[in-house]
Formats: structure tokens, C-alpha cells, sequence
């Protein structure tokens, strides 16, 4: 049985799907969470963690890579009721995404993907960057994201038309051959003397399916390099470059340091003292530029523009 008849089926019930070339080298969770539309993040994690997904009858993790010919056990899980709805992707957000694109060639595509635009749909959110391109691109079979952005985090992101395109990417992630550099925004002067924050991250899974990730001893080790743009007395400008790729590893290093990104609701502490009137701004965290190669070996510099919103939080800041 295919992952689309799956997806039509009327009631849930246990399936076995065999992976094809399509679906090899993808985690199992996020096949899963295309496979089981509707269904919310947290149960995908659940059934997995519970044994009830196996690959050829044996148990799996999350991070499980597919090959081709493996037997996937799924078992009954129940949608949203509204899963079974259409999407709708407004014309507007379809020519914010056509003024938003970056780069394109017949394998690639980079978006400077807009602030508040989740990457792919989940717990609570229907529609993402993902499911939006590919209305937008119906008649590419394949379209899939090489790595992820926070929702409310702006920029440079990029998304594979074919299988060999994302295998290349994902190989170069691994070999640390990609530079990520962000700008951001945080409160108070950040000190010339730190370059770098070296400090190791767990992430964990609220009931509520939301994720936190904190600085633990016994936490995965997560480095993050930084570099001063401009400051004032009350805000500091940064450019960051992640030498691991943990989960809201800049955002919490940043916090760790105490200096919190201005607008990060998520981590900045409730006793951060008077915000300066940035109390209402966005999460002023921004991909500013990807270094990579293309499969030919071409090298390649994305560079995003900061969106408005960015750039006038920016000035009321006194940062350029």
C-alpha cells in the first residue's frame, strides 16, 4: 500500500507501507508526519516512542533514516477533524513567496521565507511554507525542505525539487560543509571579549507538544560562534554563525549569555527589566546568508534582505 492511499484511508487502521526511492535517506518522523496529515506532532512522537511504528518489525527513533525496500508499520492514529479539508493558499501569500524567492534552477529553490510562516504544517497549524509551494508548484512531484527555520525566525531557506538535490544538500550538512550566518538583534552590550558560546543543549517536549530546549550538563554539545555588527548601550547587533545545529540553538545561547533576542517570547525571562518599548516586537532573528555548493560542485552565497518589519525594529533600536 502506497503513503496516499494511506492518506485516504476512511478509518484508521494499520498499515505497512514499503519505502521507494522517493521516501529513502527521509526520517521516519517526518515521513510519518507527511503521511499522517492532520495528525499532531506529538502523537507522530508518541506511537514512536511507544514501539508502535517499526521498520521491518523492529523498533525505530525519530531520527531513523528510510532505505529503499524498508517495511514501515503504521499504526491506527486518529486526524483533526479538519484534515480532510483542502487547502487554501490565498493569492496574496502566493506572490509574497513569488517576490520572496531567492534562487531557482530545475534541482533547487532558496525562499526568503517571511517572519510568522511555519516551515511545514503540525500541532496547530495547517498550512506551512512547505504546503504552500506546493500548490504554488503542482506540477513538481518532489518538493521537499533540505532543513528548517523557526516559524517566526525570517530567511534564507532552501527546498529540494528532486531526491539527488536533497540527498547532495543533506550529505553537505553533515559534513559540516554548509555556513550559516544570522543576524540578530539582543538586549544590552554585548561583551567584545565573547566570540563564542560553547554550551551543551537538551531539548525537551511539553505536554502541550511544545518544545523547549534548555543548557544541560547532560545535553548534546551545541557551539555557536558570534560576532558584533553594532551596539548601543541597550541593544546589541550580531551575526552568528551555528557550528552544531541544535533546535533554538542561537536563541537560547544568546539567553544563556544573557543577552536574550529582542522579541523571542519563548526564552526571554519574565524578569528581563524595562524591554525599552520592543515589548511588541517580532522575533528579530534573521538568516541572513547560506554558503553552499551545488551537486556540480558550483559554489554557491544566498544572501536574504531583511523584511521591513526587521529593518524598522532595527532603527528604533539605534542599530544599522
Amino acid at each position: 500500500m502506497t503513503k496516499e492511499s494511506f492518506a485516504s484511508s476512511p478509518r484508521p487502521q494499520v498499515q505497512v507501507v514499503e519505502i521507494t526511492e522517493k521516501n529513502a535517506t527521509q526520517r521516519v518522523d517526518n515521513f510519518l508526519i507527511t503521511a499522517l496529515k492532520g495528525v499532531p506532532k506529538s502523537k507522530i512522537y508518541r506511537v514512536i516512542r511507544k514501539g508502535e511504528v517499526r521498520i521491518n518489525k523492529k523498533r525505530c527513533k525519530p531520527e531513523t533514516k528510510l532505505q529503499v525496500g524498508d517495511m514501515v508499520r503504521i499504526p491506527p492514529v486518529f486526524r483533526e477533524e479538519n484534515a480532510h479539508k483542502k487547502l487554501f493558499v490565498s493569492d496574496e501569500l502566493h506572490r509574497q513567496l513569488d517576490a520572496a524567492i531567492l534562487f531557482e534552477n530545475k534541482g533547487l529553490l532558496a525562499i526568503n521565507k517571511p517572519s510568522g510562516l511555519a516551515v511545514h504544517g503540525g500541532s496547530g497549524v495547517q498550512l506551512g511554507l512547505i504546503e504552500a509551494l506546493r500548490t504554488r508548484y503542482s506540477e513538481n512531484q518532489f518538493l521537499e525542505l533540505v532543513h528548517r527555520l523557526d516559524r517566526d525566525t525570517s530567511g534564507c531557506i532552501l527546498i529540494a525539487k528532486s531526491r539527488p538535490v536533497l540527498t547532495d544538500l543533506h550529505r553537505q550538512f553533515r559534513e559540516d560543509r554548509v555556513n550559516k550566518y544570522y543576524h540578530l538583534a539582543v538586549f544590552g552590550r554585548w561583551p567584545r571579549h565573547r566570540q563564542a558560546v560553547d554550551a551543551p543543549l537538551r531539548k525537551n517536549e511539553l505536554k502541550s507538544g511544545e518544545r523547549m530546549v534548555f543548557v544541560a550538563q547532560d545535553g548534546k554539545p551545541s557551539q555557536t560562534e558570534f560576532r558584533i555588527l553594532s551596539n548601543t548601550k541597550e541593544f546589541s547587533f550580531l551575526e552568528a554563525k551555528p557550528i552544531t545545529g541544535r533546535t533554538h540553538q542561537i536563541r537560547v545561547h544568546a539567553a544563556f549569555s544573557g543577552h536574550p533576542i529582542v522579541g523571542d517570547r519563548k526564552y526571554l525571562q519574565k524578569s528581563t527589566p524595562e524591554q525599552q518599548g520592543m515589548d511588541k516586537c517580532r522575533l528579530m532573528l534573521h538568516a541572513r546568508t547560506l554558503e553552499f555548493s551545488l551537486p556540480d560542485g558550483e559554489p554557491m552565497q544566498i544572501e536574504a534582505e531583511y523584511d521591513p518589519a526587521f529593518s524598522k525594529a532595527l532603527q528604533r533600536m539605534g542599530l544599522s
